[in-house]
């Protein structure tokens, strides 16, 4: 009973408080409703003087609203500044970074002895890249006032007209990224012309491209040119960077000629093996990574949800074309070689990020799986189509950027969902766009290599190149005497 007494007691003194609790609150908004309307009721009788201070004040509360309005306006920018421009730097540095990946393929599906020269030559397109793209570059890809809609000029980079119109990132992130576009552009010629290229014609080739011939053509679609304002899509450069790359490998692979013993007499296939698989390997490795870099860098933005939402998704289609291109090209080799080919695959991944790089922002998951395929198949018919005409190209730098970037360029009117084009028209700029770019980089860079051919200023002796590059060019040996 005690017990009972007190349960009662006890919900007797809970209800009593939940009561006042609910007067409480009636009151309390009774009062704020009371306040509200009491204003109201002596607006009526107030003078026009206080109708004024009324005035004033309301003016002076909306003038606060608006500066606090303004003032929130000019932080949510500075809030993105900071993160697009560091995560452009970062993305910037994964891009720069491609150059040791590149270096390292190279080296490995290359003979030892030449080894030091291939070093040598991807430090110094980075190197004359920055400082050429910096003076000249820049300034013919970013005009602030082109002469027409294909070229023009803008002067030497500066903090100021590097930076994005918006200012939504810093000039020297926008700058580092750019110029490591335009090494890779340049760096891709290494592989294709290596063992048999003077160093010092390479260096003319790689300014000349890195400081020209590449701005130019980026300026049209990248630039606002003529081709941008056609409608052609290239997200991140397959026919910009890699293509021109691919087509200026194939123009100095043609000039140059074969290495010694690359074919016979009689125009049989000799294949001239890499001397360390394990280098390629690495360098794929480095390069599927750097493409990350490059692929959802170029969204530029990455400070709203949306952004890094289209980041996200920009690096699931490079993923999934990457490994459709490495799947596909080693089923292909193997059923034309009757054994799977390790450096056949290897390419075939660099085939699908080449393709997938001009389209990954508007393609499905499934599109991104069949470029990525069909990049696979391409490469190593591009590889096998190249011994046929008997133009030697050690690392594939053609069939994978050259074929696969204008790949790239056309499954994107095939595929792309961003376009306010109808399909066939999209198609068609694409189409023309692209050889349009692809015409210009393989016709001035032939030129370039057969005026230096004339003068001899091209290729090493014959002498020369079957000692090695290394120690014909430049008095050393990557490995010990034991290794060498």
């Amino acid at each position: 009973m005690l017990s009972l007494r007190q349960d009662q007691r006890l919900l007797s003194n809970f209800m009593c408080f939940l009561a006042l609790l609910i007067g409480t609150s009636v009151f309390v908004t009774a009062a704020q409703a009371f306040q509200e309307e009491e204003p109201a009721a002596e607006v009526v009788d107030e003078t026009s003087a206080e109708e004024a201070t009324a005035d004033e004040e309301s003016e002076f509360e909306n003038e606060e609203t608006m500066a606090a309005e303004v003032m929130a306006e000019e932080e949510a920018p500075d809030e993105h500044y900071a993160i697009n421009t560091i995560v452009m730097f970062i993305c910037g540095v994964l891009v720069l970074f491609m150059q040791a990946g590149f270096a390292m393929l190279e080296v490995g599906l290359n003979s030892a002895k030449n080894t030091v020269n291939i070093l040598f030559k991807n430090v110094m397109d980075l190197s004359v890249g920055i400082i050429l793209f910096f003076f000249i570059g820049y300034g013919l890809m970013y005009p602030s006032d082109p002469i027409s809609d294909w070229f023009g000029y803008g002067g030497p980079v500066s903090l100021e007209n590097a930076a994005d119109a918006t200012g939504s990132y810093h000039g020297g992130a926008d700058f580092l990224f750019q110029a490591a576009f335009a090494a890779t552009a340049a760096t891709i010629v290494s592989g294709a012309v290596a063992g048999r290229m003077k160093f010092s014609a390479y260096l003319v080739y790689s300014a000349v491209l890195t400081g020209i011939i590449y701005p130019i053509s980026g300026m049209w679609k990248w630039g606002g040119g003529a081709l941008h304002q056609a409608g052609f899509a290239d997200f991140a450069g397959s026919v910009v960077v890699h293509a021109v790359g691919g087509v200026a490998g194939l123009a100095g692979a043609m000039v140059l000629g074969p290495r010694i013993g690359r074919f016979s007499e009689s125009g049989e296939s000799r294949p001239i093996p890499g001397h360390n698989v394990t280098f390629a390997a690495l360098g794929v490795f480095i390069l599927w990574v750097g493409w990350y870099g490059f692929n959802p860098g170029s969204q530029l933005a990455y400070g709203s949800n949306a952004d890094a939402a289209a980041v996200a998704y920009i690096a699931v289609t490079t993923s999934l074309s990457a490994a459709a291109g490495t799947v596909i090209a080693m089923v292909t080799a193997w059923i034309l070689f009757k054994k799977p080919d390790v450096t056949m695959a290897l390419n075939g991944a660099l085939a699908g990020l080449v393709g997938i790089t001009a389209n990954c922002d508007q393609v499905s998951t499934t599109s991104s799986l069949i470029i990525g395929g069909v990049a696979g198949v391409l490469v190593v018919l591009g590889i096998l189509g190249l011994e046929k005409f008997k133009i030697d190209d050690p690392v594939g730098a053609f069939p994978v950027h050259g074929v696969c970037g204008i790949w790239g360029g056309i499954a994107t009117g095939l595929f792309g969902t961003a376009s306010d084009l109808g399909r066939g028209e999209f198609i068609w700029v694409q189409l023309y766009s692209t050889l349009i770019i692809c015409a210009w980089a393989f016709v001035t860079m032939y030129a370039l290599f057969f005026v230096l051919n004339q003068f001899g200023q091209l290729r090493v002796s014959r002498e020369e190149e079957e000692m090695g590059l290394d120690l014909s060019e430049h008095g050393m040996r990557a490995y010990g005497d034991s290794l060498a």
